[in-house]
């Protein structure tokens, strides 16, 4: 790994995070698609007989099949190409929750006045489902997922809905699209729960209708040169969240507010952003995933460390999995605890740092391999006008010593000083 920053670390003192494609990505996602203990799988019969029309009993779910499957690619992007089939279910605070429906994937019809797109009233869920060499289909850790989305459905004041009988619908149109599970370890079938409120008339309000439905999409690997090691743009300028919002929630709204940020990172040659909070630089989540840092701490004691959940990190299932399961090994510490750039940069310079990576449903593990933070002009800059401002050089900003001007001038110094080279 190399850190690109303003700090005395050199870049490369770290030379290649590849291996944590190795030894985490084996390490884990060996135990996460084994046959292993039921607290991490829900497991089902591929095997499955539908009529054209069918109605569920249990849950009143309603299945119309598709005459036209569509063609299966091996590898489509991510999230380019979905299933034959989607789940819909409907809700209304005069007649409640409707009949599930499974249908032929297509569009939605929505009122130009839907609630979701005037006031980002909006959430949703992703999760896999994998298939084991038994050729048994498998669901990773679901009641984790259908409890995070109970919880987002809470903030964003849309209805609650039964968390099992929704996992069932889920498990029915996996099962109906079953072919859709790659044979591969390598990929999976990706699982796309949306909750959107469907008020029909402008207003900040608490819907009065709303909608949730569920796609499918075949998929492989998240980033395409992972075994590289991801790229990150380090930023204090952009928040992601913060204590008291919904950063610990799966709003759409926290997603869209990234782009300008995402973007500006790859004008830096990033490919993801690495999101930091504070004035002292808090390390929380890179990109969309949480992060991880597995380094010899100053005390000289092996510790794997991830940020803890505080209110402005989301809560992944794959985060805590690795808890679980790195604790349970026994090998070393394990903790959620603050982390900020300076200690990563004293801890590179002092070559402490063993791995760095993030995790996801997206990616599950992927290595970070390179952190672009304040570089060099934001260290010429910031040098420039402390010397201005201090008096050691003249400029002809400095020619009236007002307490207006000398506020321009430090509001001008910590802007650009956060500007990344």
């Amino acid at each position: 790994m190399s850190l690109s920053h303003s700090c005395d670390c050199v870049a490369g003192l770290l030379s290649d995070f590849a291996a944590v494609g190795s030894l985490w990505t084996v390490a884990l996602v060996s135990v996460f698609l084994s046959l292993g203990p039921q607290c991490c799988m829900s497991t089902f019969s591929f095997n499955v007989t539908m009529s054209s029309a069918v109605v569920d009993q249990a849950a009143d779910l309603v299945i119309e099949l598709s005459s036209t499957p569509k063609t299966k690619l091996d590898e489509p992007a991510f999230g380019n190409v979905f299933t034959d089939h989607m789940l819909t279910i409907e809700w209304s605070a005069s007649d409640g929750w409707q009949a599930p429906l499974i249908k032929p994937f297509g569009n939605l019809s929505l009122h130009p006045a839907c609630s979701s797109l005037h006031y980002g009233i909006q959430l949703f869920e992703g999760l896999k489902a994998f298939r084991g060499d038994d050729n048994q289909l498998r669901l990773f850790r679901p009641m984790l997922n259908m409890n995070r989305m109970s919880n987002s459905a809470k903030r964003a004041c849309l209805p609650a809905f039964d968390q099992s009988e929704l996992l069932e619908c889920i498990r029915r149109l996996v099962e109906i699209d079953q072919d859709w599970v790659p044979h591969s370890e390598s990929a999976s079938l990706y699982i796309r729960p949306t909750f959107l409120g469907t008020e029909r008339s402008l207003g900040v309000k608490k819907p009065a209708n709303a909608l949730l439905y569920v796609i499918l999409c075949r998929v492989g690997s998240y980033f395409n040169s992972e075994t590289k090691g991801l790229s990150l743009w380090a930023d204090p300028k952009y928040t992601r969240a913060w204590k008291g919002g919904t950063g610990n929630y799966k709003m759409g709204g926290n997603y869209g507010c990234s782009l300008l940020a995402q973007y500006e990172a790859e004008d830096h040659g990033c490919q993801q952003v690495l999101w930091l909070y504070g004035e002292d630089h808090q390390i929380t989540e890179a990109g969309t995933m949480n992060i991880f840092l597995h380094w010899i701490t100053e005390d000289g004691e092996e510790e794997l460390a991830t940020p803890p959940l505080d209110g402005i990190i989301l809560p992944g299932v794959t985060r805590q999995s690795i808890l679980e399961l790195t604790r349970k090994w026994g090998e070393f510490k394990v903790t959620e605890r603050y982390l900020t750039m300076s200690q990563l940069c004293s801890a590179l310079k002092q070559l402490r740092v063993k791995e760095v990576f993030g995790s996801g449903t997206a990616c599950m593990i992927c290595p970070i391999g390179h952190i672009v933070y304040q570089g060099e002009l934001t260290s010429r800059i910031a040098k420039e006008l402390i010397d201005i401002q201090v008096g050691r050089n003249t400029h002809k900003h400095t020619q009236t010593h007002t307490h207006t001007h000398t506020h321009t001038h430090t509001q001008m110094f910590l802007h650009l000083s956060v500007t990344a080279g």
